[in-house]
């Protein structure tokens, strides 16, 4: 059973990318969140926060721990977060005295962002991997029928002759500005998130700052001030989202109204139906244009998780857990769809 067409056992078919939304399961959750409390408790240790013994039973106990789900999900549904059960469990897994060491210092909030970008991190290398897919596919169409004549379109009319070249040089375009775009953005996204209890790594005296960097480096992340209400970096990579869905929903609107006229392309392998067999519909072409509105829409939501109230916000946070995950997913099938859209494009222009 799913409410989201992006798990569903049928519709994932279409919209769904197995490989992004691994990076959004429990387990892969759960591991990065225990790999934040491993670094945490390495980077203590080293800096002199907590005794090196406490830092060895500590992360000796981590490597054969494994939570117990059922206690973890009616943790949430009390706490409305998963990180309290969670270092209960480490704590006890831990011989004392020295459990009391786990998460020294550290909040929720520390461990529940970080996680999430460690896992972004993960995710963005599959769409990266997955855009440079796109544009070689459109380089290649080019190249193959780039000097063949269209009819321009202009407000829905024909206008005047151009080149292939012409129209899929603005499909491309933006793949390639979106690439720029993420490298542009990706220092201010893969930042470790540490500030305790209310942001200002109070228990750590002053060794906040060299645990925080030791922390990040440990993790391969940058390091950053707090930002546990400062969400502009995710809502600045949701709109980067919605950028690259709505640049490929262009290209499946656009060939979706080509083939509709029949004579500007002609494609392989389309849809068909149940009551016109002669159909060979464009699916994937607009399933583009639907993944395109789909993130369009999520944007506001983005923008509204904005509104962390003071210090830190419950409300504002969940927020984000509702539609930053579908976004990303959403964006990796899109990108999935594209490039076999584009592999299905078997003459172009006359």
């Amino acid at each position: 059973m799913t409410v989201s067409p992006f798990d569903h056992p049928l519709l994932s078919g279409l919209l769904g990318d197995e490989e992004a939304a691994r990076h959004f399961s429990v387990e892969a959750d759960v591991d990065s969140m225990l790999s934040f409390e491993r670094a945490l408790t390495e980077a203590q240790a080293e800096c002199g926060v907590i005794p090196r013994e406490a830092g060895t039973a500590i992360v000796k106990s981590l490597a054969a721990f494994r939570p117990d789900t059922a206690k973890l999900r009616a943790c949430v549904a009390e706490d409305g977060v998963v990180v309290p059960e969670l270092v209960r469990q480490i704590r006890a897994a831990v011989d004392e005295p020295n459990g009391e060491f786990v998460h020294f210092g550290a909040t929720s909030q520390d461990v529940i962002d970080t996680s999430l970008v460690l896992r972004l991190r993960q995710a963005i290398d599959h769409i990266s991997l997955l855009l440079s897919e796109n544009i070689v596919r459109l380089a290649n169409l080019e190249q193959e029928f780039g000097g063949t004549t269209l009819v321009a379109m202009t407000r829905m009319q024909p206008a005047i002759p151009i080149k292939v070249s012409d129209r899929i040089a603005s499909w491309r375009a933006p793949l390639e500005r979106h690439q720029q775009r993420l490298k542009d953005q990706s220092g201010r996204l893969l930042v470790v998130q540490f500030g305790g209890a209310a942001g200002t790594l109070d228990k750590l005296g002053n060794k906040g700052a060299a645990v925080r960097a030791a922390l990040a480096t440990r993790l391969g992340l940058g390091d950053a001030p707090q930002w546990h209400s400062q969400r502009d970096a995710l809502a600045e990579f949701a709109g980067w989202l919605s950028l690259v869905t709505g640049s490929l929903g262009k290209f499946g609107q656009d060939v979706a109204l080509m083939a509709q006229a029949g004579t500007d392309i002609k494609l392989s392998g389309g849809g068909g139906s149940s009551a016109m067999p002669h159909k060979q519909n464009p699916v994937k072409a607009e399933a583009l244009v639907a993944l395109a509105r789909f993130n369009a829409i999520q944007i506001s939501g983005m923008h509204q998780a904005l509104v962390h109230e003071q210090d830190r916000s419950g409300a504002a946070w969940t927020l984000e857990w509702l539609i930053l995950p579908q976004m990303a997913v959403a964006t990796a099938a899109a990108l999935r769809l594209a490039a076999e859209l584009a592999g299905q494009i078997e003459s172009l222009g006359h």
